[in-house]
């Protein structure tokens, strides 16, 4: 489609530009800023309305192939653009685990045949994910692999990661880590602390995630090597992240909206949509993970969509997988808790949702210019949006928001010549 569109004075936040109330005009794939409105095209009122760049997510499980019962490339990206999400990287953690070349390229080619975003794709940082040889580094980098991880599951071996940590600097490959000693971690099943004593269940240690950090940080630090860590979720975490940042350290760090969102109370009598991996915490971490991503000492955000069947998150609390759903739901349940109440602003959550994660991988960063390509989403503050199954478009809902209805809602996105989605 290709299709002018006048939206008439709309809030534009682009990055490193001025937010600004004006007229903007869609046409030919491209924006422009008229002096006149023009006459004889589609016109909407964007009065009170948001518009920004199309969100990219850095940090999706996509599952296919190997687990289409909860996600697939398809379904996952109609999604991402229920959620104002143009962009994301599915991660290596399919059967078989993306670890070659071959992987990378299947992937790649189907997701040029079923997605309507851009997705890139993530390598294995060890063959098959476990831990023991490194994968075929190079060769998926070739493919068009932008990172190589492990996750949800750290390299626990220190000389594995090392050796990967060198050959990547090499290559100009970035490594990402899920940062956990899970020796420390055991059994856990969620924050331990008060809540995890009240309800008997085994606590996840705030030191297993912290001392992998530190770890895995000054692997990097003693490589000169770029290093990208995963699921922040405490204080200390971010003390370590500002520690050696301040060293001079390439490392950069993302948190996962619900970390903002929620603390280890929402587990309440075992609700089992709220075991995520790493788990929630108490609210003294929960101001730190805001304060330091408004800061910047946290880069970015990523959903961290982890979609499973019912049968997986129904289960006992300690028996029940970990992780929830997020492309749909995070922008709304962002709006709704942090932004309207004033504690984050549409420009730092544009930087951290939208700048940040592509400058990580090198991919162009989307403005709202004159002469700019489209890749932008209209958000409506005032508009409710319930998120009934259907609402998400994914194949799981195991999300705390599955039919509750949120203040704040996706309603256009556009990229290039094409409108992805159009609710007004």
């Amino acid at each position: 489609m290709d299709e002018a569109l006048l939206i008439r004075n709309v809030m534009v936040v682009s990055p490193g530009a001025p937010t600004v109330q004006r007229d903007v005009l869609m046409e030919g794939g491209r924006w422009h800023f008229p002096a006149l409105p023009p006459a004889g095209v589609r016109t909407i009122d964007g009065t009170g309305k948001i518009l920004l760049p199309g969100l990219y997510d850095v940090h999706a499980h996509l599952r296919e192939p190997g687990r289409e019962d909860s996600e697939t490339m398809a379904t996952g990206c109609e999604a991402a653009v229920a959620g104002g999400f143009t962009g994301l990287t599915a991660m290596p953690d399919t059967y078989p685990p993306v670890d070659h070349g071959g992987l990378v390229h299947s992937l790649r080619e189907m997701a040029a045949r079923r997605a309507r975003i851009p997705v890139e794709v993530a390598g294995c940082i060890t063959r098959g994910r476990l831990g023991q040889e490194l994968a075929e580094i190079g060769e998926m980098q070739a493919s068009g692999a932008v990172m190589i991880t492990d996750d949800p599951d750290p390299v626990a071996n220190p000389q594995v990661l090392r050796r990967a940590l060198q050959y990547a600097r090499g290559l100009g490959v970035l490594v990402a880590t899920t940062c956990e000693v899970r020796e420390l971690s055991g059994a856990g099943a969620m924050h331990d602390g008060a809540v995890s004593y009240r309800l008997g269940l085994p606590g996840l240690h705030p030191c297993a995630e912290e001392i992998g950090i530190a770890r895995d940080i000054r692997l990097a630090q003693s490589c000169g090597s770029r290093l990208h860590v995963r699921g922040i979720s405490t204080a200390r975490s971010v003390e370590i992240i500002r520690r050696y940042k301040s060293e001079g350290v390439a490392v950069t760090a993302e948190v996962y909206p619900h970390q903002l969102l929620f603390t280890d109370a929402a587990v309440g009598d075992y609700a089992t949509v709220f075991k995520v991996r790493p788990p929630l915490r108490p609210e003294a971490d929960r101001q730190a993970l805001l304060q330091a991503v408004r800061e910047g000492v946290i880069d970015m955000l990523a959903t961290d969509h982890t979609p499973h069947t019912w049968y997986e998150k129904t289960r006992d609390f300690g028996s029940a997988a970990f992780g929830m759903t997020g492309l749909a739901t995070a922008l709304p349940a962002l709006h709704e808790g942090l932004i309207a109440p004033g504690h984050l602003s549409w420009e730092v959550l544009v930087e951290r949702f939208a700048a940040a994660p592509r400058r990580l991988l090198g991919l162009a960063v989307p403005e709202i210019a004159e002469g700019a390509a489209v890749n932008a989403v209209l958000f409506d503050p005032q508009a409710l949006v319930t998120f009934s199954a259907a609402a998400l478009r994914s194949r799981s809902h195991n999300t705390p928001f599955l039919d509750r209805t949120v203040r704040g809602a996706v309603v256009w996105v556009a990229l290039g010549r094409e409108i992805l989605l159009d609710r007004l």
